[in-house]
């Protein structure tokens, strides 16, 4: 870890993203505001952090020396996303303090090897076996049975990289998969007859300290995340055992940043892990409007050693993804019609270009009960077309 930063960085400090998304560019708007500069490194020169960001860097990620160049103009260094290259963070933590540490990061990079982590501490998982060639697929059929999802080890996100195999003969469509030249490795899981899917996300700060988001109902379209409501409709027991998890997580994987956590709630009310990151989550971006302390200034105080902010829930609040697929073409939706909704924000994240599945924005609702913002927020993105 670099030597001689002092705790809480001084206003003015440079606080780095790796990766110019929507997330860093939230990320950067919330550090602005609490008086830190911001660099973010990515290799698109109009990517939508770049855009408000004091520093831009358009360097490709998998340059080990771009990056640590980047990093030793920082006091400390976040990650907006997994699909970190191996070579490019180890020893960028030797400039600058980084967020998720390299280890964590690493271990997120890798489905399997992060499953197999969870396991080893005794973390609540659907069963899951190896399948990276056409034996290991054979055999974890074999052993984990059918339903089950084929996921890909690496670079799997918003459904991408997923088969769910019902029948042998989609177990067998799948053989070219595992085995063609230059594939990705896999990893089988038991298929989960949950009953909601649920997610909560726990800060922790480089003092040890810890705080709980409230707990999210998802509903995901097409592997992709559509409407989150907070707070999730379920008993307050359910709740407490979501936070317990994700602290047990934060604590035990020794993260200093954020940690989120998708989870499958089953008919018994126990709770699986579906997956984790470790980083701002499209699930907690109802937290800008509908807690004390958004998600990305509680990164913020994190990466600059400040004491963790309230995670109360101000208001219930509903957060719906608005998608390239709303956009005309040669025009963009009636965000005028939209907002005439009662209680509805709009949050575009500065991309040019509107593409299907693109995640181009979001809205949010807040109203006294949690059934009347998700009505508020769908009912606004109905007014997004004619």
């Amino acid at each position: 870890m670099a030597s001689g930063v002092s705790w809480p960085l001084p206003t003015g400090s440079w606080l780095g993203v790796v990766g110019g998304g929507q997330l860093g560019r939230m990320f950067a708007v919330e550090a602005q505001r609490m008086g830190y500069r911001v660099g973010v490194l990515d290799p698109d020169p109009t990517c939508p952090a770049g855009q408000v960001a004091d520093r831009h860097v358009a360097e490709p990620y998998a340059d080990p020396e771009a990056q640590c160049a980047f990093a030793q103009g920082l006091s400390a260094l976040t990650l907006e996303f997994e699909h970190v290259d191996p070579a490019a963070i180890t020893g960028t933590d030797a400039h600058c303090p980084m967020t998720p540490s390299p280890a964590v990061a690493l271990m997120k990079r890798d489905r399997l090897t992060e499953k197999q982590t969870l396991s080893a501490h005794g973390f609540p998982l659907a069963d899951f076996a190896p399948a990276g060639d056409v034996a290991k697929l054979h055999a974890a059929v074999a052993t984990i049975g059918l339903p089950a999802v084929l996921k890909s080890t690496t670079e799997g996100y918003d459904g991408k990289g997923q088969r769910v195999l019902r029948t042998p003969q989609d177990a067998a469509d799948a053989e070219a998969l595992v085995a063609g030249e230059g594939s990705l490795r896999y990893v089988l899981e038991r298929f989960v007859p949950f009953t909601k899917e649920l997610s909560v996300i726990c800060a922790r700060g480089r003092d040890g300290q810890t705080r709980c988001f409230p707990l999210v109902e998802n509903v995901h379209v097409n592997g992709i995340l559509d409407t989150t409501l907070a707070p999730a409709p379920v008993p307050a027991a359910v709740a407490e055992a979501a936070a317990a998890l994700a602290t047990a997580l934060a604590e035990r994987l020794d993260v200093v940043g954020l940690v989120a956590a998708e989870l499958f709630l089953l008919p018994d009310g126990g709770l699986l892990i579906n997956e984790l990151a470790f980083r701002p989550h499209n699930s907690g971006h109802y937290t800008i409007e509908g807690c004390a302390t958004s998600q990305f200034e509680q990164l913020v105080r994190v990466l600059a050693g400040l004491p963790l902010g309230s995670t109360e829930l101000v208001r219930a609040t509903a957060m719906a993804n608005l998608l390239g697929d709303l956009w005309p073409a040669g025009g963009e939706p009636d965000f005028a019609q939209a907002l005439t909704v009662e209680g509805v924000r709009l949050h575009l994240y500065g991309k040019a270009e509107a593409r299907p599945g693109r995640k181009m924005g979001h809205l949010t609702a807040t109203a006294p009960t949690p059934e009347q913002a998700l009505e508020r927020v769908l009912q606004a993105r109905r007014r997004l077309t004619p």
